[in-house]
């Protein structure tokens, strides 16, 4: 009888853990709070099965609650959870001086990102000290289709991953987005061929950035490292000038990691 029991119980309680993780992934940069009545709209649950969810993760630290509106917004567990995901990439750690380096060499804003499916996601930042600059968050997720650091990360990615991006992600940002599938596809072999990738104002308009693969003791690309600032600043002769130093960056990073051509 309890094992019948268990047995009923499991697909319910598998079912909330689901919707709770539906829930925390509708919180973004662009809305870090949302109520009930914008949750229940969005996951298509009553508002009471929304409460119980955000009841049950404001219990466990996932959930803030804001005291002067009453809505949700993510959590200092999470925070905390995040942390420990992110000292599993001991390329961020073998990263830094590099990025210190390179930050120091371009007065830019310089960053290193992975890739999530067809995302990239934000690992570390170093914002540049001049007043107008690029902004940069960890654990920002972009589609990999309109940064530089999504371009490397795709160019060296299997053909299926690529497909699904380009499925996914070829709509416009901005008016220099490319949102050409044979062009796109073209962009990312001459990434391959180049060794970097530049992003010309196609992800965010007045903004220029530039990108490089980071690769592990097996020659695999774990990441991309890149920097990006105002396009008045950053021209493309600009760009092209410090592509050595963005080079010898990635390049130092992969020799931590193990990596000999």
């Amino acid at each position: 009888m309890l094992n019948n029991e268990a047995e009923q119980d499991g697909p319910r309680r598998l079912s909330s853990v689901t919707a709770a993780l539906r829930l925390l992934k509708l919180f973004s940069e662009e809305e870090p709070e949302l109520g009930i009545s914008v949750l229940s709209k969005r996951m298509s649950l009553a508002k009471s099965t929304v409460h119980r969810l955000c009841a049950a993760l404001l219990a466990e630290g996932m959930l803030e609650q804001n005291p002067d509106n009453g809505r949700y917004r993510l959590g200092v567990q999470l925070f905390t959870l995040g942390g420990l995901v992110r000292r599993r990439f001991d390329v961020t750690k073998q990263a830094l001086p590099f990025l210190h380096v390179l930050r120091k060499q371009t007065d830019e804003t310089v960053h290193l990102a992975i890739l999530d499916d067809t995302s990239v996601v934000y690992m570390f930042n170093l914002e540049s000290e001049q007043a107008i600059r690029m902004r940069s968050y960890i654990g920002v997720r972009k589609s990999a289709c309109y940064t530089a650091e999504g371009h490397v990360l795709l160019a060296f990615s299997t053909p299926d991953v690529v497909s699904r991006a380009i499925r996914q992600g070829l709509v416009a940002q901005t008016p220099k987005t490319n949102t050409d599938t044979q062009v796109f596809r073209k962009a990312l072999e001459e990434v391959r061929r180049d060794g970097y990738a530049i992003d010309d104002e196609e992800s965010e308009v007045g903004m220029r950035g530039i990108a490089a693969p980071v690769r592990d003791t097996t020659g695999n690309v774990v990441a991309a490292i890149g920097f990006g600032g105002p396009a008045q600043r950053l021209t493309k002769k600009a760009l092209r000038a410090a592509v050595p130093h963005l080079i010898a960056a990635a390049d130092g990073i992969s020799a931590t990691l193990g990596y000999h051509p």
